[in-house]
């Protein structure tokens, strides 16, 4: 079972994860990215959906035409994990 990170440790993997915001609320680190159209949105998709899975670590996510939004949190942990902040550098690294 995953560990929920400590406030520091949070503050510390969010500064490589510029992009990320942390959602106190949610407990979660949220990202929103955009493509051209829905064709390469939902190809981001696919190619995080094959990331999330083989790291058995799964995404909350919308999609809306080219736009794609994803939340990472570990519910088993109460909240923000490594696991969350693993799989967020590796979708950063989908898109350069």
């Amino acid at each position: 079972m995953a560990t929920k990170l400590t406030d520091a440790e949070r503050d510390v993997a969010l500064k490589s994860l510029a992009s990320w915001r942390y959602d106190v609320s949610a407990k979660a680190i949220t990202r929103e990215f955009g493509f051209k159209d829905f064709s390469e949105a939902f190809g981001f998709m696919t190619r995080v959906a094959l990331l999330a899975q083989s790291a058995s670590h799964h995404p909350d996510w919308s999609n809306s035409y080219n736009k794609v939004t994803i939340s990472l949190s570990t519910h088993d942990a109460g909240g923000l994990s490594h696991n969350d902040t693993d799989l967020a550098a590796k979708i950063d690294k989908l898109i350069g």
